[in-house]
């Protein structure tokens, strides 16, 4: 490995890996190279990569693992990560799928703007390209509808693109006061929820690749169990979304206040990926 970045005391790059081929090398050791540490939680995985990773680690300080008995979900895979980090003293966390789909290029400038907005969760914003099934890319944007009508438009560009930065206190919080969030059902969950416990969203755009199976790429979505799970996700969104209206309507009002007054950036950035701007 050339290049390795120095170890953040602070943030690690997570990720949460279930049976995803031998591309989850190349993933792995695409983050350690923008990233150190990095940590790879194995969800019960039986295709061998458990053991490709653990030997991964076994040679190199910057890169974790943590490995499940059984398979229980990306959600529960992710949560087990966060309290394991928060015990070791980090307080930001990037998740990333290990099937190669997320730009491990972007994880420098996602990390720099956590850094510099704390208190904010960074949710990467996806830009397809041709790969990309043309079901899966409209089927989202009903999710990111209903996910932005529960936040009342509270900045929620994608809501299932699971390349983020998450502050992993309330985070944590929010995912040990229920036993929903454990599986495909995660990444929107924890956007809204965290929307409504206060944590504000900062988007920045990422590139998005989808692998074949000559590529290496390896799906476990399930158009119909999983779109029931994200339907029942919804249907409990919607009930907590009537009570916590009132709050969510005043930050609204606060937020064009704040727009108001300020200066929109006369610099934008050619690269959000590596250089989020600086300028404002």
């Amino acid at each position: 490995m050339t290049d390795s970045p120095d170890i953040s005391t602070t943030h690690l790059v997570l990720i949460p890996s279930y049976n995803p081929g031998p591309q989850v090398a190349r993933t792995v050791s695409a983050a350690r190279s923008e990233w150190n540490p990095v940590w790879v939680v194995i969800d019960g995985s039986t295709d061998g990569t458990d053991k490709l990773l653990l030997e991964m680690a076994a040679i190199d300080p910057g890169l974790r693992v943590l490995a499940l008995a059984r398979n229980r979900g990306k959600g529960a895979a992710v949560l087990a990560g966060l309290q394991a980090a928060r015990q070791a003293g980090y307080t930001h966390a990037l998740t990333m799928d290990s099937d190669g789909q997320h730009p491990a290029k972007c994880i420098r400038g996602f990390m720099a703007a956590s850094q510099a907005a704390p208190s904010a969760m960074v949710l990467g914003d996806p830009r397809f390209d041709a790969s990309a099934p043309a079901l899966r890319v409209r089927g989202r944007r009903i999710s990111n509808w209903w996910a932005n009508l529960e936040t009342l438009w509270l900045g929620i560009n994608d809501s299932l693109f699971g390349f983020r930065v998450y502050p992993i206190a309330p985070l944590e919080r929010i995912m040990g006061a229920q036993h929903w969030m454990r599986r495909f059902d995660f990444d929107v969950e924890a956007a809204v929820r965290l929307c409504w416990a206060g944590v504000p969203p900062i988007n920045l755009p990422a590139p998005v690749r989808y692998l074949d199976a000559a590529q290496g790429g390896v799906s476990h979505f399930r158009y119909g169990r999983d779109n029931l799970l994200l339907t029942w996700m919804h249907i409990r969104l919607l009930c907590g979304f009537a009570p916590r209206l009132p709050g969510l309507i005043a930050r609204r009002r606060h937020g064009r206040r704040s727009d108001s007054n300020s200066q929109p950036c006369k610099h934008p950035c050619k690269h959000p990926c590596k250089h989020p701007c600086k300028h404002r």
